[in-house]
């Protein structure tokens, strides 16, 4: 059972969700407006949220920033809106899922399911983490280094990381990378790949990366490559 957290402005919505939640074995929580979300969110520290955009007092993109300060936990944007720029801006801010109105509840669902399992897939014995040069990327405290320098990065910015770090050598497209990272064939804009490459690396350029890189692959996609001269 999880504990998940609702907010939408719109309480039929809000009560169908939480129906269905229930089925599902969770126990759901709802708010109204975007600062009661926030501050249940604070008490509650639930086990992902269910996040309408379009909310009285704070939206939802607005809410969105202010749990990615704070924690890692699954996010999945629900809209009325289906613009493309709208969709990748929710990805960007650390979303992990955006899903638009009217949809089906099932799928929602589905979504839900598929968030909350890839956070228990380091649960296990084995230890989540990779070096490379001066790097070091452990995904079971989701803190990555460079030297001895932390570096701060979103949930979906270290995994992507880690992907690539663990990865050395291959070569990832921009769909392999969505697919990979989301849990499922996602249709969307595979820009919101490029737009966490260039955050990430201004991220990591700022402590001297050596030994690595992350290079881009004209025409294909992405891969993160040992540097012979400082290996």
């Amino acid at each position: 059972m999880a504990n998940i957290l609702i907010a939408d402005d719109n309480l039929q919505i809000a009560s169908v969700l939480e129906e269905y939640l229930k089925k599902e074995g969770h126990m759901p929580y709802v708010a109204k407006n975007g600062e009661e979300a926030l501050e249940m969110f604070k008490k509650l520290n639930p086990d992902a949220v269910l996040l309408d955009v379009m909310m009285p007092k704070m939206d939802g993109f607005s809410v969105c920033r202010e749990i990615r300060k704070i924690s890692s936990v699954p996010v999945i944007m629900v809209t009325a809106r289906g613009e493309d720029f709208e969709r990748i801006m929710g990805l960007d801010i650390g979303a992990d899922d955006y899903i638009v109105k009217p949809f089906s509840p099932a799928e929602l669902m589905a979504r839900l399911r598929a968030v909350l399992r890839r956070m228990d897939r380091g649960g296990g014995n084995t230890r989540q983490a990779v070096s490379l040069g001066n790097l070091t990327v452990d995904l079971d405290t989701y803190i990555a280094r460079v030297g001895s320098h932390e570096v701060s990065l979103t949930r979906r910015e270290l995994e992507l990381l880690y992907t690539l770090a663990s990865n050395r050598e291959k070569v990832f497209s921009r769909e392999n990378l969505l697919e990979s990272l989301w849990g499922y064939e996602y249709f969307g804009d595979s820009r919101t790949v490029d737009s966490h490459i260039k955050r990430l690396r201004a991220k990591l350029d700022a402590f001297d990366p050596q030994g690595w890189e992350i290079r881009t692959i004209w025409g294909v996609g992405y891969k993160m490559e040992s540097k012979p001269d400082e290996a």
